[in-house]
């Protein structure tokens, strides 16, 4: 199969990539990224999540983050949302586009959110109904697709079940999340055909994470089946808490770089989302993550000098 002329990025940097930073994370940095992010070209940025403040405190002002950003006429702002009183408090806030969080292994479910797999779906039926009549779009997570910390190998039927379940439910879109970063292309590929024979694959996306330093080539293997959407994070910023070394999600600026060296359009400028990595991550005193931002940086700061 042809790749793909134009790739679609989500950016889960601002409720994804944030979440689960330890220092509190001003609700003015948290909208300025989001505006920075659009500014590069991102047209989707997966905005804040509308969760209980004692389980996320990072994500409390996700009321007052989506209501300074939801006039951008530019940009899809989904939000996070786990149940119906997380999507009445989202729709409030004035979200147009809200995202639920399934899992592919009954293990992780029942650590993460504390129900079953089937108990979740269920859980998920009442604020896609809602979504429905409120003209909001939904779009559905499932986690732990290559694997599981605690129950190991996840079977690529099972992801297909999960997949397909949300998918009749109402979602337009599945993205597939590798939770702990411990996929191979031949993985992926095996997934992706599992779930592609029950969900078309123009329906689904990829959410990698870099933990093994497989997320470029997972993206390239999900490209080779037609996948044409992934979800990134700028500066890598993230990881699963559950995973023992997990380095975060795969860096935007990395993605945008495979991207253009395949030829594959994204609408995203390259320096500007190098620039808005380099900020955010100075917020956070730390350096990016992303290898291509510290190469491109280096190679800047050399030229300089």
């Amino acid at each position: 199969m042809a790749l793909p002329t134009r790739v679609r990025l989500v950016d889960v940097g601002p409720r994804d990539g944030l979440q689960n930073e330890k220092q509190n994370v001003p609700t003015g940095t948290k909208v300025e990224l989001i505006g920075r992010l659009a500014d590069a070209g991102l047209r989707v940025v997966e905005a804040t999540a509308f969760v209980s403040p004692r389980w996320v405190p990072q994500m409390a002002d996700a009321a007052k983050v989506m209501e300074a950003v939801r006039g951008r006429a530019d940009v899809a702002l989904p939000v996070l949302v786990p149940n119906l009183k997380g999507f009445e408090a989202a729709v409030a806030a004035g979200a147009r586009e809200v995202a639920v969080f399934g899992a592919a292994s009954e293990a992780f479910s029942k650590k993460n959110i504390n129900c079953s797999i089937e108990e979740s779906l269920e859980r998920f039926r009442p604020v896609v109904a809602a979504a429905r009549d409120a003209d909001v779009k939904v779009r559905g997570y499932v986690s732990c697709v290559l694997g599981c910390p605690y129950q190991g190998e996840v079977k690529p039927t099972a992801v297909a079940d999960v997949a397909w379940a949300l998918f009749e439910m109402g979602c337009y879109e599945i993205s597939l999340g590798d939770t702990i970063g411990v996929g191979t292309p031949g993985g992926v590929k095996e997934m992706i055909e599992a779930v592609g024979r029950r969900v078309p694959i123009k329906k689904l996306a990829g959410h990698y994470h870099d933990t093994y330093g497989m997320a470029a080539a997972n993206i390239y293997a999900s490209l080779q089946l037609g996948v044409a959407v992934f979800d990134s994070s700028v500066a890598g910023l993230g990881g699963c808490p559950y995973a023992a070394g997990a380095s975060g999600n795969v860096a935007t600026e990395d993605v945008v770089w495979l991207l253009k060296g395949l030829g594959i359009d994204c609408g995203i400028d390259l320096d500007r989302i190098v620039e808005t990595g380099r900020w955010i991550s100075a917020q956070l005193g730390r350096e990016p993550a992303s290898r291509v931002a510290r190469a491109l940086l280096a190679r800047r700061a050399a030229a300089e000098s």
